[in-house]
């Protein structure tokens, strides 16, 4: 290839001794590795996953409260909602038999009303004995679908639901397409067919490591465990590229080695000032108030982290162990030369960049306007899976299910009803219970007070017995003053009296006949449930079943009205809990995420182009143009009709404006150091030819990411970050190599005036034919020239003259042969 030794600088930067140290002691960071490898294949698995959306709430909403005081005062059982279509109403009563005398079956609701038989179709309500995750229910469960595999069956219900599961199959699918995508991209951008496996092993690796560091978070949200790995891939492999290119173009006039210390030397500083960008988009999600932000936030930092790491420490070992396959790879390119583009480009600028701001216009007030969804229940996905089937024939059939969960200090017994009975009444409940409206017997609730004589008259007690039961419960409750005025005015809610009957009965304390304990024995079951579910240690539990949609203006206006009908009875510490309040929250913490995290975004990224560029004006003219792919993007939604679900937003607009930023500052920064040789508008085709092979390649493997993620996930939330990702790299190329050229030419005067350092531009002078050319140019003659210079030239100049002079000359052909310091083209 022409490589000739070169003199080695006997005084080297301290980056060049790191490059070369990396490089000489190439074996022991390739132990490092394999045991670093070997260690996060088995820690992979430590991570836990959480599926749970709602726990990263803000701690100060109504929902998250809530739902800490559930978890820790009550059980709610496993429940699944079974849909047998095509059967007979007497076979689908016998079945309902049967599954409730499967274990582990706590009750099974079914009747021939039509909440539970129309159509053809039979709804089983089942329960079960443990919580959605309890062994119990799970094997219950599987015991159900085994009894039921002949008939053709919808199953739903959050007992059994292994979404995370599916997603993991669903992303592992996307995982190999997107390996196979960007084989196909690598071996059209790439110049040599070795640098492939080196860039994947790079990249493999630094993926396994991220994942296998997972385990420091403790929990990761499902969300950062599914597209962590595809976003890495899509946003590092830059990296690789970059050093990959900077040493084919080092290997070009050095050896091996030092083609990849240069190589290295040179993309430390390019590599990480790129990276930046990207961070800081990233860091700006971590100061969401939902904290899925700071979750995903911190999981995709870490893994550009490590992606940097094993790039300037992994890969430039394997570009030396592989170069000389490298050197007997090379391979003609295939990247075609833009230079029709970026003519049209220059002609169109003063038309474009019009449209542009009515575009930039018109996508911030659309994308102002955009539908936003915060429970997953109304958004749709390309692809859906056998839960979402079954989902939609049962809502479609039976109508879906929207519960809400009222909690209020419990003690007051009487209150309860009150508030009860009013929920009761108002349209929108459907159904409403708690343990001041379950009737246990003879028309008495759980909660109403029984004298002894009443107590008596229910259970055939004798009327002496149940006074010494009476005076029995008020010694063991310490209610001494009860007794005073005489123990027959001594009222006892029913529940606490049963309950008390049976642990003395199980003491031994008392004795009843058969009849009686068989009773106080099955209700003490039906009333431990009940306790369980609706009375905690300080608060009672009310459900209610609403007939309102789980996420609409209606329903968040019931919400209101219910929080002014609860503050009646109880003036604070009440709560309502729901997949509609959970959606409620969201919506107001929404607003303040979306502001705070596109300011802090915009401030981050200006603040590194700033030090990048040493200029003012050249950041806010590339903040312009993502800004404005940002704002188009998320126009679709409003355009289209359909919700966007609010997380994509936050998600993406932080990774679009931080990576996307990217393909700008590659633009910019060739556009910037060839103006100072070119007339502008040659060196912005110039930059676009430049540019092209990096933007194209990167922007494809983001976009064919976004896009396989967006069409191959059934997880609503994930297809929507997906789909948005994919669709707003796509017009981040598009702006970037279309509309960002046109703004730099007609822009370059802000650039000059706001530049730091920038040295003023020197006119660019062009020549042809014969001149002398005496002084120190840069720039383009049948090549580029940056020296002192002195002689005479034949052919053409196109560059500028920092000292010196260029004169025509007017010689014969034959009086330039031989001369020294002459060029011939």
């Amino acid at each position: 290839m022409g490589k000739q030794p070169t003199e080695r600088s006997e005084k080297q930067s301290p980056i060049e001794r790191l490059s070369a140290f990396i490089v000489d002691k190439r074996k022991a960071f390739y132990l490092i590795y394999i045991g670093v490898a070997i260690f996060s294949v088995f820690s992979s698995g430590w991570v836990a996953v959480n599926d749970d959306l709602t726990s990263y709430l803000p701690d100060t909403t109504e929902t998250r409260r809530g739902l800490t005081i559930m978890d820790e005062e009550f059980v709610t059982f496993g429940t699944s909602r079974i849909m047998v279509d095509n059967i007979a109403y007497s076979q689908a009563e016998a079945l309902a038999e049967q599954v409730e005398a499967i274990e582990g079956v706590k009750s099974v609701e079914f009747d021939g009303t039509e909440d539970h038989y129309q159509g053809g179709g039979a709804l089983l309500s089942i329960t079960y004995g443990g919580t959605a995750s309890d062994p119990v229910s799970l094997a219950a469960l599987e015991e159900v679908k085994a009894l039921l595999e002949d008939y053709d069956v919808y199953v739903t219900g959050d007992t059994g639901d292994s979404a995370s599961e599916s997603l993991d199959a669903e992303m592992q699918v996307v995982m190999i397409i997107a390996v196979v995508i960007i084989l196909v991209v690598l071996l059209f951008t790439s110049h040599t067919y070795m640098e492939i496996p080196v860039l994947l092993m790079t990249f493999g690796m630094a993926a396994l490591m991220n994942k296998g560091t997972n385990f420091i978070f403790g929990e990761i949200s499902f969300v950062s465990d599914s597209v962590a790995v595809v976003l890495q891939l899509a946003l590092a492999i830059d990296y690789a590229i970059i050093l990959c290119h900077r040493y084919t173009e080092e290997r070009e006039h050095l050896e091996a080695r030092e083609a990849v210390v240069a190589a290295l030397s040179k993309a430390i500083p390019e590599i990480s000032g790129s990276s930046m960008t990207t961070l800081s988009g990233l860091g700006a999600m971590c100061f969401m108030q939902f904290k899925i932000g700071y979750d995903l936030g911190l999981v995709l930092m870490k893994a550009i982290v490590l992606s940097l790491l094993a790039v300037f420490t992994l890969m430039p070992g394997l570009l030396m162990s592989f170069s000389p396959l490298i050197d007997r790879t090379h391979h003609k390119n295939f990247v075609p030369q833009i230079t029709g583009w970026g003519r049209l480009a220059v002609k169109t600028r003063f038309v474009m960049p019009p449209l542009f701001v009515v575009l930039l216009i018109g996508g911030f007030v659309f994308a102002n306007r955009c539908p936003y969804a915060y429970g997953q229940t109304d958004l749709t996905t390309f692809r859906k899976n056998d839960t979402q089937i079954a989902q939609a024939k049962v809502n479609g059939t039976f109508g879906s299910v929207n519960t809400l969960a009222v909690l209020v200090p419990r003690g007051d017994y009487e209150q309860e009803g009150r508030l009860l009975r009013e929920m009761d009444r108002m349209p929108e409940t459907d159904t409403v219970l708690g343990l001041a409206n379950v009737e246990a017997m003879d028309g008495y609730v759980l909660t109403d007070r029984l004298t002894p004589r009443q107590f008596a008259e229910i259970t055939d007690l004798d009327i002496e017995v149940a006074r010494l039961l009476y005076s029995a419960y008020a010694v063991d409750q310490e209610t001494y003053g009860q007794l005073v005025s005489g123990v027959d005015s001594f009222g006892v809610p029913l529940i606490d009296m049963f309950l008390f009957v049976y642990d003395q009965m199980e003491a031994g304390y008392v004795s009843l006949d058969d009849d009686m304990t068989e009773t106080i024995e099955d209700l003490h079951q039906q009333l431990t449930d009940a306790q369980l579910q609706l009375k905690g240690q300080d608060y009672s539990r009310m459900v209610l079943q609403l007939n309102l949609p789980e996420e609409s203006e209606e329903t968040f206006a019931f919400l209101d009205t219910l929080h002014g009908v609860v503050a009646k009875y109880y003036a604070e510490d009440a709560y309502l809990v729901g997949n509609s309040t959970s959606d409620l929250d969201l919506s107001t913490s929404f607003g303040k995420d979306n502001l705070l995290i596109g300011i802090l975004t915009i401030v981050f990224v200006i603040v590194v182009l700033v030090f990048t560029f040493k200029s003012s004006g050249l950041p806010v003219l590339l903040i312009l143009v993502i800004q404005g792919s940002v704002w188009i993007n998320f126009s679709f939604p409003y355009l289209q009709n359909e919700p966007l679900f609010f997380l994509s937003y936050l998600v993406v607009s932080s990774i679009q404006m931080g990576a996307n930023i990217d393909y700008a500052i590659v633009i910019a920064n060739r556009y910037v150091e060839l103006k100072q040789t070119m007339p502008l508008k040659e060196a912005v085709i110039e930059s676009l030819n430049e540019a092209f092979p990096t933007i194209i390649t990167s922007g494809t493997i983001l976009a064919s990411a976004g896009i396989l993620i967006g069409f191959l996930s059934s997880n609503p939330a994930i297809a929507s970050i997906g789909v948005c990702l994919g669709r707003g790299t796509l017009i981040s190329i598009f702006l970037v190599m279309g509309i960002l050229p046109q703004i730099l030419l007609l822009g370059d005067i802000i650039i000059e005036k706001t530049a730091f350092t920038l040295k003023a531009r020197l006119p660019v002078q062009a020549h042809s034919g014969t001149m002398r050319v005496d002084g120190h140019i840069r720039g383009y003659i049948s090549g580029v020239v940056d020296a002192d210079f002195s002689g005479l030239l034949h052919g053409s100049i196109n560059a500028a003259v920092e000292a010196g002079a260029v004169q025509p000359q007017d010689l014969p052909e034959t009086a330039l042969s031989g001369k020294e310091g002459t060029s011939h083209v």
